[in-house]
């Protein structure tokens, strides 16, 4: 059994999706002056590598205190889906369907993480997250968002807002962005990613992939 961490370290200053809160991880108290360490934390809840609630874009959304400690325990499948730049993701891109739960997008961003490419990240269309919700699917990506980032770069014909989002998180699926290092992964394996016992619209997590017995 080997296992894999696919998080984001969480550290000031690191990318947030546009309009999110910055991050920042600052010395509290330090051990000459008070005996002892503590670190303060401020940061959004869809900071690195997270999950999102149904509440994140849906009015009447659950939030994560909703859903059970299992419920973040999945059989994942690796969907290969390394596109161009900005390039939707469609159903003929996706695997044909299987009994896993969780479908994992490896588009190959996470290596444009920090800089301004990274939001040029393929993204899914509203059929394919239909799909992924018509197949019993929670989704999870290495890029920014499974919808377009906006950005200088952004296609007159793309679609705005958050439609993958809506049709994934309106279903009662869970959706998680910013995973790393999906390459060193078989196309099936278990993933554990459980979010801060905090009642919100998301969480960060620690995603820790786990192949053979």
């Amino acid at each position: 059994m080997a296992t894999f961490d696919l998080s984001r370290s969480v550290e000031s200053g690191m990318q947030t999706y546009p309009g999110d809160p910055p991050v920042r991880v600052e010395p509290h108290a330090d051990f000459d002056a008070d005996g002892y360490r503590v670190t303060a934390l401020a940061m959004g809840t869809h900071t690195g590598t997270h999950v999102d609630a149904p509440s994140h874009t849906e009015e009447d959304g659950a939030t994560l205190g909703v859903f059970p400690l299992d419920t973040f325990r999945f059989d994942a499948q690796l969907a290969d889906v390394r596109l161009g730049a900005r390039a939707p993701i469609s159903v003929a891109a996706l695997p044909d369907p299987t009994d896993a739960d969780l479908l994992v997008l490896h588009t190959g961003w996470d290596d444009h993480w920090g800089t301004d490419r990274s939001r040029d990240h393929p993204f899914l269309t509203r059929e394919a997250a239909a799909w992924c919700v018509d197949h019993g699917y929670h989704v999870a990506t290495d890029a920014l968002s499974v919808d377009p980032t906006p950005g200088p770069n952004a296609g007159a014909d793309e679609p705005t807002g958050f439609e993958a989002h809506h049709a994934l998180l309106g279903a009662g699926r869970l959706v998680y962005e910013n995973l790393r290092g999906l390459d060193r992964l078989p196309s099936r394996f278990r993933l554990h990613a459980y979010p801060l016992a905090v009642d919100a619209d998301g969480s960060p997590v620690r995603a820790v992939a786990i192949t053979g017995e």
